[in-house]
């Protein structure tokens, strides 16, 4: 049975704020709200005030609000103005998640199901799925997670897929920069990744190889000023570098330290060479 979008969406004279560019998503992420309002009031709330922070769905134990359109981005997973999360991925908060209880528990089923109905929809795998975390650290959707739930949530997802006839993996189009660099024969050239270790240190480590990898996480969405003067490069490995490197290790599979080593260099470069 497919389940009904009740749309309440913004205004579009709020697009600049809200949800300002295209987007060809390819990936979505979970979250649990931080407080107990319904589906309704979330997605009112959220299209009616000042503040930039949006996200496409809410889901409540009677129903699926939408707010965002799904080819604009929202500013949902804290990851920066190109982040992957915020450019690349649809967001869908589970309701009463503050409290839990039978509401929130109602509220999280019907979230599987409808999460599993837009992979279908897409054509997607589980592979495509996010919790907030992934993107920028946060401990979200907070719920699932301090409940150890979290691959327990994925595997219904992935349940409800399968019985909708979907369930195939999807991974050939996860990587963003894969579409950018297929055919290019400029990039390896463009990516000179230099090697060794990288850290945070007093001094600040600066200089031209910086600026490689600080490149290669901008590639890939990771790099959180891409809008900024020379796009944020600065050649400086400071905080700001270190937490993007931190991101891609999370989304990748790698240590989340911050530390840019020969793992980090390798997964770098299978991407973008």
């Amino acid at each position: 049975m497919t389940i009904t979008v009740k749309k309440n969406l913004v205004s579009t004279s709020k697009y600049g704020l809200k949800c300002p560019n295209l987007m060809d998503a390819e990936y979505i992420t979970i979250h649990n709200t931080a407080n107990d309002a319904s589906a309704a009031n979330e997605i009112s709330y959220m299209i009616n005030n000042t503040s930039s922070t949006s996200f496409h769905f809410a889901v409540d134990d009677k129903e699926v609000r939408q707010g965002i359109p799904t080819n604009h981005n929202a500013w949902h997973t804290g990851d920066g103005k190109n982040g992957t999360g915020n450019r690349k991925s649809i967001g869908v908060e589970i309701c009463y998640s503050k409290s839990g209880g039978s509401k929130y528990r109602a509220a999280e089923r019907l979230a599987i199901k409808f999460v599993a109905q837009l992979l279908k929809e897409r054509g997607w795998g589980i592979d495509r799925v996010r919790k907030h975390q992934d993107w920028n650290g946060k401990y979200c959707p907070h719920r699932i997670l301090s409940e150890g739930r979290w691959d327990e949530v994925k595997a219904a997802i992935e349940k409800e897929l399968k019985a909708l006839g979907g369930g195939k993996t999807s991974s050939s189009k996860t990587s963003p920069a894969k579409k950018k660099t297929t055919g290019s024969s400029s990039k390896k050239a463009s990516y000179a990744l230099p090697s060794g270790i990288y850290k945070v240190t007093s001094p600040m480590r600066k200089g031209d190889d910086v600026r490689q990898i600080q490149k290669a996480l901008s590639a890939l969405y990771f790099y959180p000023n891409k809008g900024a003067k020379n796009n944020g490069i600065d050649g400086v490995y400071g905080p700001k570098t270190a937490n993007a490197v931190k991101r891609f290790q999370l989304m990748h599979g790698l240590s989340a330290d911050g530390i840019y080593g020969p793992k980090t260099k390798a997964k770098l470069a299978s991407l973008l060479n």
